[in-house]
């Protein structure tokens, strides 16, 4: 069977309607949205309208939470204490949430944003008080973040399912941490160079970082940033993959994230391993696909299958 894995992007992250073309455009390539939540980017009107072309084109929604920083974008960090953290998390997955009610959408997952995101990733405070935001609002939703960090470990604990992400347009340190942006190198914007990463990471698990070292990288969904302004050029190119001139085949845009929070892998596998998912805000019918065994087959499209 073909493999399938989730493609997510950072959408809602502009004011207003200033970015609700190029949102749009995306959301017809990904099958999950993390969705800016007004504390780096995003207000109102965005939340509501990316919500609602999210829940049109049946992609998953999920939080962006981030550091109280709309001059910084969220980037900068804060060092804010724990107890921050939680409370401007919280108060951020509340406000999607209810957006989303109002749309009669689902809200299915939180990944946090930059600078945050980073602390989290390496902060074992940090992420204990994103994953405690999550328990208050709604223990269901899964936690979305970089795989092998201290999220996975936080997530555990509190027992709130975890999906492991990895960056097809963000250049690795050895350690598997991401190169700092303000390192050269640090985002990928050479749209080859994109897809074969995508290619490793998903049929061999494996990533090469900045020093040309192999990283190991088990993720369920591979992230490409909205922001970025090559963003819409990489999808499509792993939309139209050439199947005749590499091994692979082509991506299923499909595996959704919320169905973490349903179907569990064993709590041993720190990467919410081996499982079965189905559809997100669809309104079709879910034809389920299994991740066990997984990366011996590549298969790209951008269509739903259920």
């Amino acid at each position: 069977m073909p493999l399938t894995i989730d493609l997510n992007a950072d959408l809602g992250e502009g004011f207003g309607r200033s970015r609700a073309e190029e949102d749009e455009a995306l959301l017809d390539l990904v099958s999950s949205a993390n969705v800016a939540c007004g504390f780096h980017a995003g207000d109102t009107t965005t939340m509501r309208d990316t919500v609602r072309a999210a829940k049109l084109r049946g992609v998953t929604i999920g939080a962006h939470p981030s550091y109280p920083d709309i001059p910084g974008f969220g980037r900068r960090e804060l060092g804010l204490p724990p107890r921050e953290i939680e409370r401007h998390v919280e108060y951020q997955i509340r406000a999607l949430r209810d957006v989303c009610g109002a749309e009669r959408a689902r809200l299915s997952y939180v990944k946090p944003h930059g600078a945050l995101y980073n602390r989290a990733a390496r902060d074992p405070e940090a992420a204990r008080a994103v994953v405690a935001a999550i328990r208050k609002v709604e223990p269901s939703l899964t936690l979305l973040g970089l795989a092998g960090s201290e999220m996975v470990r936080a997530a555990e604990s509190a027992g709130i399912p975890f999906a492991s992400e990895a960056f097809v347009d963000r250049a690795y340190k050895p350690g598997g941490t991401l190169v700092p942006r303000d390192e050269e190198g640090a985002v990928i914007r050479d749209v080859k160079s994109a897809v074969q990463r995508a290619i490793m990471l998903v049929k061999g698990q494996t990533i090469t970082a900045d020093d040309g070292s192999e990283l190991h990288i088990s993720a369920q969904s591979l992230c490409v940033h909205g922001d970025n302004p090559d963003a819409a050029s990489i999808l499509r190119a792993l939309e139209h993959h050439d199947a005749s001139r590499t091994p692979a085949r082509r991506f299923r845009r499909r595996d959704r994230i919320r169905n973490c929070a349903k179907l569990r892998a064993s709590r041993s596998n720190s990467r919410c391993g081996a499982l079965t998912r189905s559809g997100g805000n669809s309104s079709r019918g879910g034809r389920r696909s299994s991740l066990s065994g997984a990366h011996r087959v590549l298969r790209f499209t951008s269509r739903i299958l259920w």
